[in-house]
């Protein structure tokens, strides 16, 4: 029999549709951080006795709230729903595949389109029949135009009926906070010191590491000379597990899809490589539709069939990795290099940054891959724009959609996205070190349960800079040094008890978080 955690998991799951249904991103960070407060209850060691009581009130409540679920058939058709969201990135590309193989020239076009039709899918998406897209009764989940304001204004509705100068309003909340950890902001990120020094990139700058996502182990780097390597943390001691070699110039950016099955990787040597995570080996090479290096990468949110890529000719491009093709009407030119993108968390806004320091907003067209310029904001004339993150929303305390940029302008910026065409609106800035070196940041995962809300950038004074953006005064939260080189990307794995940062000398360290 499942634990009973697993199956109060279970019954949330399959009330999970129902919750907001304008916003599919909250649901899906509902559900992971569920989990998260689960397992930990789980290890309290409550009498069996309560776990049952409280999983058949639980069920009761919910049916309560949302009605019960409406057709006799429809554990069934949740439980298909599962086994369709399992096929992973992977799976869908090797199906195309077998689809591309089935002729040649006409023949082939023409066997693709039948494929594609009988799916009732358009050959350039995936998302028309993936399982991510579709609410549990199959219909098909979307954000309106006014998503922006309308998410604002409903993250504030929630908070208004709170007690003055109350941050945590609800018993819910008090839950949530306290597995992210009831503790002040400082004593949230105090890190006991290094947990691990990877140096298998001393000869080379590692310009990008990323934790899998949802992931507290497996991390990926991607170095200047010209490999990617793949790094498990346990069991100790971490180990390398595989060197993604191939690209004969340096890789200057990769992504992990949604699933973890598959990496993207971009390089300057003007092609992008599909890799497979499990075993390492080499999918597919495409080459820069234009020619020219590139320069940063990241798959569409909703359709990872898809991917952005930014090169040296100043072009933004749409790439279907199944095809290797240039997605039509899926390009689009900035003003200077392209160096950072980033999508909101829906997939519906792109960002690109470029190295004459203008940030573009772009809507993406969830039907046929199209992008629309929307929105220019020039940060600073001539400064380099070499990181953009996007968040639906920080904390408690700080609930609009916010991107935070870096520039070469010594300086973090944090901008808030005023509407649903990415207009920007400079909320606070923080002081760095950052004048020549592609320096990145990142938004700390678990900020929505704590009091306050921290950001982490690396900077070139060789140190990990940590702020909380809330702090009217003494932003700075913690610092951590150990590095002897420009501190260039930093990544958090799911849970923040592992903190992962690359310097331009080819070091990556991963940092511990102290236990309380």
């Amino acid at each position: 029999m499942a634990a009973v955690w697993q199956q109060v998991l279970a019954v949330d799951a399959r009330y999970n549709a129902y919750r907001t249904p304008s916003f599919p991103q909250f649901r899906t960070q509902y559900i992971r951080r569920r989990s998260q407060l689960l397992r930990e209850n789980a290890k309290a060691g409550h009498s069996p006795a309560l776990r049952r009581q409280y999983l058949r009130l639980r069920g009761q409540l919910l049916g309560q709230r949302y009605g019960p679920l409406s057709e006799p058939g429809s554990a069934r058709a949740y439980s298909n729903s599962i086994v369709r969201s399992s096929r992973t990135t992977l799976d869908r590309m090797e199906d195309r595949g077998k689809v591309r193989e089935k002729g040649r020239g006409r023949d082939k076009e023409r066997h693709q389109q039948q494929y594609f039709i009988a799916r009732g899918a358009s050959p350039l998406q995936d998302f028309e029949d993936d399982p991510r897209t579709l609410g549990a009764r199959g219909h098909r989940r979307s954000v309106s135009r006014g998503s922006y304001q309308l998410q604002a204004q409903m993250n504030r509705t929630v908070y208004e009926d709170r007690p003055p100068g109350s941050v945590v309003p609800t018993s819910v909340a008090e839950a949530s906070r306290a597995m992210a950890g009831d503790t002040s902001l400082s004593e949230n990120y105090a890190f006991a010191g290094m947990y691990h020094v990877f140096d298998q990139h001393v000869d080379e700058a590692v310009p990008r590491v990323r934790f899998a996502n949802d992931d507290r182990h497996r991390l990926a780097c991607c170095s200047l000379d010209g490999s990617i390597s793949l790094c498990q943390l346990v069991p100790a001691p971490p180990t390398v597990l595989h060197v993604l070699r191939g690209h004969t110039r340096g890789v200057s950016d990769f992504a992990w899809s949604l699933s973890n099955d598959i990496l993207v990787s971009t390089s300057l040597d003007a092609t992008m490589r599909i890799w497979a995570s499990e075993d390492g080996r080499c999918i597919r090479e495409i080459p820069d539709p234009d020619g020219a290096e590139l320069l940063c990468c990241t798959f569409q949110p909703v359709n990872n069939n898809l991917t952005v890529v930014g090169n040296a000719k100043q072009n933004v491009h749409v790439m279907n990795i199944s095809t290797g093709k240039k997605v039509k009407g899926g390009s689009s030119k900035l003003t200077g290099r392209v160096l950072a993108l980033s999508f909101d968390a829906p997939g519906r806004l792109l960002w690109a940054g470029d190295d004459r320091g203008s940030v573009f907003s772009f809507l993406f067209d969830m039907a046929t891959g199209k992008l629309t310029k929307a929105k220019r904001l020039v940060v600073h004339e001539g400064s380099p724009v070499t990181s953009i993150s996007a968040r639906s929303w920080v904390s408690r305390e700080a609930r609009d959609p916010s991107l935070l940029i870096n520039t070469c302008l010594n300086k973090l910026l944090l901008y808030r996205v005023v509407d649903n065409e990415g207009t920007l609106q400079l909320k606070r800035s923080f002081p760095i070190e950052q004048s020549s070196h592609p320096v990145r940041s990142i938004f700390c995962p678990l900020m929505s349960f704590r009091q306050g809300a921290c950001v982490v950038t690396g900077s070139e004074d060789m140190c990990v800079h940590f702020f909380d953006v809330e702090r009217a005064a003494k932003a700075a939260v913690n610092k951590l040094q150990g590095h002897s080189a420009p501190v260039l990307d930093v990544s958090f794995n799911c849970d923040e008890s592992l903190l992962a940062s690359s310097d331009a000398s080819g070091m990556v360290i991963v940092w511990r978080r102290e236990q309380k």
